[in-house]
């Protein structure tokens, strides 16, 4: 891995993968929908899905071309914390890959028709998420958990602030949050450092300076229940707690406590839920961390009528985990999928880049590989105890369901 500084500000991060066939080129912007008011939701992504309609110099149908004539892929996603542009093209494509993210991100044209377009195709992207009941009870699960504050809204933004949002407004929000001190530049696959950082310098266009986003802390009181009653033929339930933010020293402890809990086949929440009791098919539990807060989320799809037994299971599974901690056996099991999984990861050029740009972005430095293996490495059963402690130990559970289930009968279990 090389990093280079540029004058104007631009971090960038590369790795050389001699092997690849391919190279994985990524913009990433240091703004996303926590960083929004209320009445500008949804901007980010909005912007997101803006950049790829047209340049100054391209339309979206010539940006299309240029990608699916050399066999690659461009896409671009938002978070709560940042957005990201990628590429993913055969290794001699490198300068087309820096072409076509440099034009999107410092040239979008917003051409008003384009703008309009777009507007419909968000709003039917909110109409899909509200179709989709397992992706619904996660937006549900944060809104409870992050009261009053814009970790708990929607990436999307809501219908109203998507119809209200104008051309003028957006661009104001690329001019401010789209400058070079704001963004990493990450590369990984069969490539040249010093090419990288040249390619980026002459192609640059965008205005000097810029500054990352001021964010607030969430300090609200999560709520207990949220429940979104819908005639579907499942349930779907997910708990949450508090967690870490990532930067906390604990973070690799509760990423290996999480793969016990129902991070894969072999957790308690699967045996239990699924593979013992067949009370569900998808079941799990996930980590998320942000800049200043952090959740754990254990969720399962279930029928309306098993829903409060599935809930007791949840419960049961994570006060047992607090109250008794995890074997040696399932310890090395935990350890060794983190350490296999990550490995894996890096036989995909655009995994790498992910990595890159993702830790410079929210860390400001990338650990090497060996490096980040150790920190799991050396995690044992009395740092998983106190991550535990920490995170469940007396930390208020949120429920949040989306299905056919009376909310007087939720009421009675979380009481």
């Amino acid at each position: 891995m090389r990093t280079t500084r540029l004058p104007n500000g631009i971090r960038v991060v590369t790795e050389d993968v001699p092997s690849a066939h391919s190279v994985a080129t990524g913009f990433w912007v240091g703004v996303g929908a926590r960083d929004e008011v209320p009445e500008l939701a949804g901007t980010s992504h909005f912007l997101e899905h803006l950049l790829f309609k047209g340049t100054e110099a391209r339309t979206a149908a010539s940006i299309a071309e240029a990608v699916d004539a050399v066999g690659g892929e461009m896409n671009a996603y938002t978070t709560h914390e940042y957005t990201a542009y990628y590429t993913r093209l055969p290794a001699g494509q490198l300068g087309l890959g820096l072409d076509l993210l440099s034009d999107v991100l410092w040239a979008p044209a917003f051409r008003p028709r384009e703008v309009e377009a777009e507007r419909q195709v968000i709003l039917e992207e909110l109409l899909a998420e509200e179709d989709c009941p397992d992706d619904r009870v996660y937006t549900l699960l944060a809104e409870a958990m992050f009261p009053e504050h814009p970790l708990g809204v929607e990436v999307l933004g809501t219908e109203a602030s998507i119809r209200s949002l104008g051309r003028e407004q957006i661009r104001n929000f690329h001019a401010t949050w789209y400058r070079p001190a704001n963004l990493v530049v990450a590369a990984a696959g069969r490539l040249d450092h010093e090419k990288v950082v040249d390619g980026v310098e002459r192609r640059f266009a965008g205005g000097a300076g810029g500054e990352a986003p001021s964010r607030r802390p969430p300090t609200g009181l999560p709520r207990r229940l949220a429940v979104l009653t819908r005639p579907t033929e499942q349930a779907y339930v997910a708990v949450g707690v508090p967690a870490l933010d990532r930067h906390d020293d604990d973070r690799f402890a509760l990423v290996v406590a999480n793969q016990v809990l129902g991070g894969g086949m072999s957790s308690r929440l699967f045996q239990t839920i699924r593979e013992d009791r067949g009370l569900a098919y998808s079941v799990g539990s996930s980590v998320s961390s942000y800049s200043d807060a952090g959740t754990l989320v254990a969720s399962a799809g279930t029928t309306p009528a098993r829903v409060p037994e599935v809930l007791d299971l949840v419960h049961a599974e994570l006060d047992r985990i607090l109250d008794g901690g995890v074997t040696e056996h399932e310890l090395g099991v935990a350890k060794g999928y983190v350490e296999g999984s990550t490995l894996l990861g890096l036989e995909d050029p655009g995994s790498r880049m992910g990595r890159l740009g993702d830790a410079m972005l929210t860390h400001g430095d990338v650990k090497e590989v060996d490096e980040v293996l150790e920190r799991f490495r050396a995690v044992g059963r009395a740092d998983v105890d106190r991550v535990l402690r920490r995170v469940l130990g007396g930390a208020p559970r949120t429920v949040a369901v989306v299905g056919p289930v009376p909310r007087s009968r939720l009421e009675e279990l979380v009481a």
